[in-house]
């Protein structure tokens, strides 16, 4: 991977990528990491391992005490990571550390309203761009209280990334496909991240095929998805799919950053060759 040229603002790392992948005929792979897990020496190891496994986005999870979307997995690893001082400082430092390497691959930090309307929405927009992330996805920003934010995230070059589920009501989905930026992120069911039990593939195609058929924007699924078999299942209707829960499990234990990387790689093969 060639090194990044300037850690400045990262307009079209997301297009480029989702382009590339269409005129190719290939489904996105996202893998979903909290930051700061399974250690803060093995974060930026494990986006470098999961980009040569495959991965052709990263959802980078900013560590939050009350995330309230995620199942327990990962809001454990949310509070081993706060607990070694993963804050959203700490993790923009280290998506800058990550561009010393990698110029190309987008980075789309996955967290909550708080830490970034603490700095303000100009402010955090600056200090994203500069480190080098391409989006942000607020699970708590309702589409309807969002301008401000996307367009000040517009201003540095930063998809602020919504969120459509099975129960989005028309309106709100009209909404949202308005605005839409980077891709549009697709929850397969009603709950929290992890739940693989609910994931219902069959389900979710007849809603993601029409939402795909209007949305400006590539439509990833995520939630539930585990391994190779639910993300090609998932991927057959939807232009990529995330994985976060399982691989955050698969890594939980690691005794250093070598063993972490090892291991996300191990665990993002597999799913790379089913969706190809």
């Amino acid at each position: 991977m060639p090194p990044a040229t300037s850690a400045g603002p990262a307009t079209g790392r997301l297009e480029r990528t989702f382009a590339a992948l269409a005129s190719a005929g290939r489904k996105a792979l996202i893998p979903f990491i909290t930051a700061g897990d399974p250690s803060l020496e093995a974060t930026v190891p494990v986006m470098h391992a999961l980009v040569g496994a495959g991965a052709d986005v990263i959802e980078l999870g900013v560590p939050f005490s009350d995330p309230m979307a995620d199942g327990p997995t990962i809001q454990r690893s949310s509070e081993r990571a706060l607990a070694r001082g993963a804050g959203m400082a700490w993790v923009l430092e280290a998506v800058r550390r990550f561009r010393d390497r990698d110029g190309d691959t987008p980075v789309v930090l996955m967290g909550y309203l708080n830490p970034v309307e603490i700095r303000g929405a100009a402010g955090f927009a600056r200090q994203a761009a500069d480190a080098g992330v391409d989006g942000m996805l607020l699970v708590d920003l309702p589409p309807e209280e969002a301008p401000e934010f996307r367009e000040a995230f517009a201003a540095h070059g930063v998809a602020l990334v919504l969120l459509a589920s099975p129960t989005t009501p028309d309106a709100r989905l009209a909404l949202l496909l308005a605005n839409a930026r980077g891709y549009l992120y697709y929850v397969s069911f009603a709950g929290v991240t992890g739940a693989s039990e609910r994931l219902d593939p069959a389900a979710a195609a007849t809603h993601m095929r029409r939402i795909r058929a209007d949305s400006p924007v590539p439509v990833v699924a995520g939630f539930g998805i585990r391994d190779a078999a639910s993300a090609a299942a998932m991927a057959r209707d939807a232009d990529g799919v995330v994985v976060g829960s399982a691989l955050v499990a698969a890594m939980a234990q690691a005794p250093d950053a070598a063993e972490a990387a090892r291991r996300a790689a191990a665990f993002l093969a597999p799913l790379r060759a089913a969706l190809d």
